[in-house]
């Protein structure tokens, strides 16, 4: 079985087709996303709409902009546009969609996998940037993988059995990872705002069956996001950082 493995779309929606229309060449039977549908973009309803909608199998976490525009966090601990844009999506997300968030689960559990937002020890907050925090991290889950967002970096870290040589491994576009032996912390990065120097969008594709993590990039017409985002005010310094991947 294949998964497709996505994260942190962020109301993204031109992002999130090209996602879905470029995993058709690799056929999935399900879809995990490991939170943050809202946030900093245009099209919060339409992307959880886009997703529910799919005929294959979706589930999803909660992550942290999806618990702010519930209010569940306070918004004084987002910096100023990252704010703005929160305050947006609560103004605009329809009841339904709310509905839909606010049961969204913080982590969850599938089979050998633990999905979780952040980190398996805080799980909505805490970003596993480097090997030193995926090692203090591999004690707080019993699966052999683990599942992560948040960072919008995709990266794996392998543990060690030292924690100070937890591997920090950077993902390759030509081929297959296998996580056949050891355990993993997988990111697949971000579908609507990479951080990582790379303005396309970013996803993985998971075989459960062989223990393999392909990871893509896939261009977008991010102009046209861009121009939704002016066109309801958005922050301008979130509208150029898409043309850049930070």
């Amino acid at each position: 079985m294949k998964v497709l493995l996505i994260s942190d779309i962020h109301a993204n929606l031109m992002a999130l087709e090209a996602v879905l229309e470029d995993a058709k060449n690799c056929p999935y039977e399900a879809i995990w996303c490991l939170g943050d549908l809202v946030g900093y973009g245009p099209h919060p309803n339409e992307c959880i709409e886009l997703l529910r909608q799919q005929p294959k199998p979706f589930l999803c976490i909660a992550g942290n902009h999806d618990w702010a525009s519930l209010g569940r966090v306070p918004l004084d601990e987002f910096n100023p546009d990252a704010r703005r844009a929160c305050e947006w999506t609560m103004a605009r997300l329809t009841y339904e969609n709310r509905a839909y968030l606010a049961s969204l689960p913080e982590s969850r559990q599938e089979g050998p996998f633990l999905l979780v937002h952040g980190s398996p020890r805080q799980p909505i907050w805490e970003y596993i940037l480097y090997p030193g925090l995926a090692a203090a991290n591999f004690p707080h889950f019993q699966t052999p993988f683990c599942l992560v967002g948040h960072t919008h970096i995709p990266i794996i870290f392998e543990e060690a059995s030292v924690p100070e040589e937890t591997l920090a491994l950077a993902p390759s576009l030509d081929g297959p990872v296998s996580l056949a032996e050891g355990r993993f912390i997988v990111n697949p990065g971000s579908v609507g705002q990479p951080r990582d120097g790379d303005p396309r969008a970013s996803y993985a594709l998971l075989d459960l069956e062989a223990l393999e993590v392909q990871f893509r990039r896939i261009p977008y017409p991010v102009e046209r996001t861009q121009e939704e985002m002016l066109r309801w005010n958005l922050p301008p310094r979130l509208i150029a950082r898409l043309s850049y991947g930070w």
